[in-house]
């Protein structure tokens, strides 16, 4: 796509956003080539970014609350600090993408790939990340801390008797960023 388009689109998309949809467009972005493309800071606000080519795009920063990146090819995107708070990532592909600090709370990543993505200092609250074995990816003491509350919780529920594993566990995740609202812990 070029730029004088992409860039019209962007305006379209900023008076939609602005106007609550009486005057623009909604950014209609699916399917499109953006590979290496600049969001920088950019808007992107439920836009329409199903199955678009966004490798190694610049995304730093960008507003993509409640986007639709469904199937999105994000291999190595900068996402450094963005916003995807509800953003629907289901099927993309965001092997090597770095999504340090990104807000991906209420995030859908299920189905995602995200072998070898960074993702220290992301919020991931309440997101749907997937659990497989091939899901290697980087994370923080925060965001481990939450995975091994959620296990250990799931395993004193489940009965789990070894007693020796389950008080290691408390001792690490203890102090994780939730643990105050975390109901039923021992």
């Amino acid at each position: 796509m070029d730029n004088e388009t992409l860039k019209s689109i962007l305006v379209k998309h900023k008076l939609w956003l602005d106007t609550d949809g009486c005057k623009g467009d909604k950014a209609d972005l699916k399917r499109a080539d953006l590979k290496r493309a600049d969001f920088w800071r950019a808007n992107l606000r439920r836009a329409d970014l199903r199955n678009a080519d966004l490798s190694k795009a610049d995304l730093y920063g960008a507003d993509l609350k409640g986007a639709d990146l469904r199937n999105a090819d994000l291999r190595e995107a900068v996402l450094y600090g963005a916003n995807l708070y509800g953003a629907n990532l289901r099927g993309a592909d965001l092997r090597k993408a770095d999504l340090y600090g990104a807000d991906l709370c209420h995030a859908d990543l299920r189905d995602a790939n995200l072998c070898n993505a960074d993702l220290r200092g992301a919020n991931m609250d309440f997101s749907c990340l997937p659990l497989w074995c091939g899901g290697e990816y980087i994370a923080d003491n925060r965001i481990c801390k939450q995975l091994v509350a959620h296990v250990l919780r799931i395993m004193e529920l489940s009965g789990e008797k070894n007693e020796e594993l389950l008080d290691k566990m408390r001792e690490y995740k203890a102090g994780w960023h939730r643990e105050n609202e975390f109901g039923g812990e021992k």
